[in-house]
């Protein structure tokens, strides 16, 4: 197969046959987060050249190049084309690799890091509240129609964007 020599290469550009010989023998896990929550850790970290919440969301939506930073996770990810054997999604990550890793054999309680992504969930919470306060009716149109494919293909039931 021509994917033994190359490098980088997406997903998509590969033909059915290849991507099943190529994904066939791995077990294939997706990590997924409430995509208004990756836009404010996005903002966090300063990777919008906007001082405020509202202004860094209109560069992304008025933005021509999609980053993968706030990129849909159905563009991103391909679910489409990949059977994911496993979908994780962040506020459960310790308890959903700790299955993980007992599914596949190994002692899930001493490979494990401390995580406390579920503890952090009520600080995502009220910072959600407070940064879609922000933003104006048009501009929450506009993020809950940008990842409409990832809201319909994921479980973000307490996502701003869904409400």
């Amino acid at each position: 197969y021509r994917w033994l020599q190359a490098k980088e290469t997406r997903l998509s550009e590969f033909n059915q046959t290849e991507r099943k010989a190529m994904l066939g023998s791995y077990t294939k896990v997706l990590f997924v987060r409430d995509p208004f929550h990756r836009l404010i850790a996005t903002f966090l970290q300063g990777m919008g050249i906007n001082p405020s919440f509202s202004s860094f969301v209109q560069e992304v939506l008025d933005s021509t190049k999609e980053h993968e930073a706030w990129k849909p996770l159905v563009s991103l990810c391909q679910p489409c084309l990949v059977q994911y054997d496993y979908v994780v999604m962040f506020g459960f990550l310790r308890q959903e690799l700790g299955h993980l890793l007992h599914r596949a054999g190994l002692p899930a309680g001493s490979l494990l890091p401390e995580l406390t992504d579920s503890q952090v969930q009520w600080t995502y919470r009220w910072l959600s509240e407070q940064m879609f306060s922000e933003l104006s009716a048009q501009q929450r149109q506009q993020l809950s129609h940008f990842y409409r494919w990832d809201l319909a293909a994921f479980p973000f039931s307490s996502s701003f964007l869904s409400e």
